[in-house]
């Protein structure tokens, strides 16, 4: 059984013990990066908040894209990045983390395949990774997309 606390002990113990800030905005992954950074004891102490950005009104409402930010391509490390560096700002954190990619069962108006997603962790550094999972099944992207975000963000901040 998959286990949110499981997926976020390590990123939640190195960014309390650090005393680092986290934000996230995620869209194919649907809240779970969130919900797995919230399920991990004393999270008030580094998540800020975070946003299921889905749809280009939430890219603008939320993270107040303006009409040409707001049709950039999703599911690219330079969206990814973006977003990540833009709910960063909003929120004030150390970290911020941007997700975007196709969990399918088909995949995304760009022609990208379900199971492809795109990660990026901006603060004291700053790191993107491409995930393809060669899965349609939604599910099961959106619990890989939230570990490999996680992973990637365990990683980055570990190496700074």
């Amino acid at each position: 059984m998959l286990s949110l606390l499981k997926m976020a002990v390590p990123v939640g113990q190195l960014l309390k013990e650090r005393g680092q800030t986290v934000a996230v905005s995620e869209s194919a992954a649907g809240g779970l990066v969130s919900a797995a950074l919230l399920s991990v004891p004393g999270a008030s102490g580094y998540y800020l908040g975070g946003a299921s950005v889905y749809t280009q009104t939430a890219r603008r409402g939320l993270l107040r894209f303006n009409d040409a930010t707001a049709q950039l391509r999703g599911s690219t490390e330079e969206y990814a990045t973006l977003t990540a560096a833009t709910i960063r700002d909003l929120l004030e954190a150390d970290w911020a983390i941007g997700e975007s990619g196709a969990a399918g069962p088909s995949g995304n108006r760009y022609g990208d395949p379900a199971g492809h997603v795109a990660l990026a962790v901006v603060g004291l550094g700053r790191a993107t990774r491409m995930v393809q999972t060669g899965n349609d099944d939604r599910e099961a992207n959106m619990w890989a997309f939230a570990q490999a975000a996680l992973d990637l963000l365990y990683d980055t901040v570990k190496a700074n």
